[in-house]
C-alpha cells in the first residue's frame, strides 16, 4: 500500500508570519493536496523567551486568511520536550552520542584558532572517545551526536539535486544542552518522525541543517523524508527580502489591501512555474504542482506585477464580498469615518462597485474611491478636482444646475438627453460639461463617470452638492 504523503509547515512564533515562510506553507499545502495527502502545522516554540502568544495567533490567522488549511490541530513542539530528551538519552545509551565537558573557555579558544586560520569553527571532538572516568565531577555537560568523521553526507534534494557535504566540515553538533533541553536539530527530527512526515519542503537556507539532521535519522535508523529546498525570495534589487523592501508579513499584505487569492497566485509563481501561465486558480495550482516546476534560482518580487494581479482579482471578485472586505479593512485600520460611511451607505457602495473596481489595484484604493459616496459636507476637494470646477467650468456648472434640476426622469437616458441638449445649445463638447459635474459632486479627480455618480448619489444629493459647489 502506498504511504500517505504528509508535509508540514513548521514556523517559529517569534514574530509575524513572514511572506517567505507563507510561501513555504503554500508549497507544502499544494504538494500535499496534489498527492492526496495532508499538511500538518507545527509551532516550533521551544525558544520560550522569544516565542509569544501574539506570534502564534498571527501565524494561525495568517494561514486562515491565506486559505491554507492543515490537518488536525497545531502541534506545539514545546510539549514534546520529554520525547526529544528520551531520544537523546537513547542515542547516548547506544554509544551514538556522548557527553561533552568542554568548557566555554575551551570553545572560545577553538573559535579563535579557527578564525586565525581563516576557517569555520569545528568542534575538535575532544570528548568523543574519552572514558567516562575522565569526566570531571559536578561539571555541566552537553550531549553531542557522533557524526561521521569521513566521507560525505548527501542530501538527495528534489530541487537542488544531490547536495554533498564533507563529513569533516560537519562537527559533532549538540543535541542536548547543558540544562537538559533539546536543540532545534534534534527536536525537528524527532517531531518529523513521530508526526509521520514523508516530505520536507523548506528554504534552501536549511540545507546544512538537513545534512546534520540526516545524521540523526541515520543514527536512529529512521526513514529520511523526501527533501526539497527552495530558494529564498529576493527584493526587486536582488538582495534578500528585508524590511527595507517594504511589506514582509502576511498581515502587511492584508492591510495593504491584497486579496488572499492574489497572494496565493503571485507567490506560487515566485519559485515555481507551469509554462507561461501567470494567472491561475488554486485548484489549477494544486493540479499542476510538482517538484519539476520548482526553480533552483532565487526569485525577485515585483510589486508592480503584484498590484496588477491584485487588480485582476478585484475586477473579477463578487461585489458583496468586496464590500465586506472594504468594511473589514476599514475596521482593521481603525478608519472610523470609512467604516461608518460604508456601513451606512452599503447599498449605494455595492451598486457603485462594478464601476469602482475596474480602476482599483487594492482594497485600500477601493475604500478611498468610494469615499465620494459618504464623505461629509462641505466636500473636501482634491487639487485636480478643485481645478476642474474653477474658471470657465464654474460658470458652466452654474448654468447647467437648473437644467439638471428640471430633470424629473432621473435615469441614465433622462440625464443624458438633458446634458447633451445643454452642451449643444452652449456649443460645448460634452466632456466640457460632464467632467466639471463629476468633479463637483465627488470632489475627486478619479471616480466613475458622470452618469454613474449622478445616479449613485441620487437626484437630491447630486443637486445639493452642485448647489454647494457653485455657491462660492
Amino acid at each position: 500500500m502506498t504511504e500517505k504523503v504528509i508535509t508540514r509547515f513548521a514556523p517559529s512564533p517569534t514574530g509575524f508570519l513572514h511572506i517567505g515562510n507563507a510561501r513555504t506553507a503554500l508549497f507544502n499545502w499544494a504538494l500535499a493536496k496534489s498527492l492526496g495527502g495532508d499538511m500538518l502545522l507545527r509551532i516550533e516554540d521551544t525558544d520560550r523567551e522569544r516565542s509569544t502568544d501574539e506570534a502564534i495567533a498571527a501565524i494561525i490567522s495568517g494561514m486562515e486568511w491565506l486559505g491554507l488549511d492543515y490537518a488536525g490541530e497545531p502541534v506545539y513542539q514545546s510539549k514534546n520536550i520529554k520525547r526529544h530528551t528520551e531520544v537523546a538519552n537513547l542515542l547516548l545509551a547506544e554509544g551514538k552520542a556522548y557527553k561533552c565537558y568542554a568548557t566555554p573557555q575551551e570553545l572560545t579558544q577553538m573559535r579563535e584558532k579557527a578564525k586565525a586560520e581563516s576557517r569555520p569553527m569545528v568542534y575538535d571532538r575532544r570528548w568523543r572517545d574519552r572514558p567516562e572516568g575522565d569526566a570531571p565531577a559536578n561539571t555541566p555537560f552537553v550531549v553531542r551526536i557522533k557524526a561521521p568523521t569521513s566521507g560525505e553526507i548527501v542530501v538527495h534534494d528534489k530541487v537542488q539535486g544531490d547536495v554533498r557535504f564533507r563529513a569533516e566540515n560537519l562537527d559533532d553538533f549538540v543535541i542536548l544542552r547543558s540544562d537538559g533541553t533539546p536543540t532545534y536539530l534534534l527536536a525537528v527530527v524527532v517531531d518529523d518522525h513521530d508526526m509521520g512526515v514523508t516530505h520536507i519542503m523548506r528554504g534552501d537556507d536549511h540545507l546544512v541543517n538537513s545534512a546534520r539532521q540526516i545524521t540523526i535519522f541515520n543514527a536512529m535508523g529512521w526513514d529520511i523524508p523526501v527533501m526539497a529546498h527552495t530558494p529564498l525570495i529576493h527584493g526587486p534589487d536582488g538582495a534578500k527580502l528585508s524590511k527595507r523592501h517594504g511589506a514582509l508579513g502576511v498581515e502587511d499584505y492584508r492591510r495593504m489591501g491584497y486579496l488572499p487569492e492574489t497572494i496565493r497566485n503571485y507567490f506560487a509563481r515566485l519559485g515555481w512555474a507551469h509554462g507561461d501561465d501567470e494567472i491561475f486558480s488554486s485548484e489549477q495550482f494544486i493540479e499542476w504542482f510538482s517538484f519539476s516546476g520548482l526553480n533552483k534560482g532565487a526569485s525577485r518580487i515585483d510589486f508592480a506585477k503584484l498590484e496588477n494581479m491584485n487588480g485582476h482579482y478585484i475586477k473579477n471578485c463578487d461585489d458583496a464580498r468586496l464590500f465586506d472586505l472594504m468594511v473589514s479593512l476599514a475596521d482593521e485600520l481603525d478608519d472610523q469615518i470609512a467604516s461608518v460611511g460604508l456601513k451606512s451607505h452599503a447599498d449605494t457602495v455595492i451598486a457603485a462597485l462594478p464601476a469602482l473596481k475596474t480602476r482599483a489595484k487594492t482594497i485600500v484604493e477601493l475604500v478611498n474611491s468610494a469615499q465620494f459616496i459618504y464623505q461629509a459636507r462641505p466636500l473636501q476637494f482634491e487639487d485636480k478636482a478643485k481645478a476642474a470646477v474653477e474658471g470657465d467650468s464654474l460658470q458652466i456648472l452654474r448654468d447647467v444646475q437648473p437644467v439638471l434640476a428640471s430633470v424629473n426622469d432621473w435615469t441614465h437616458d433622462g440625464i443624458d438627453q438633458a446634458l447633451r441638449t445643454f452642451a449643444e445649445q452652449k456649443d460645448l463638447k460634452f466632456g466640457k460639461v460632464a467632467q466639471p459635474i463629476r468633479a463637483a459632486v465627488t470632489a475627486k479627480n478619479a471616480s466613475p463617470g458622470c452618469f454613474d455618480v449622478l445616479l449613485l448619489l441620487g437626484r437630491e444629493e447630486s443637486l445639493s452638492r452642485l448647489s454647494e459647489t457653485t455657491a462660492v
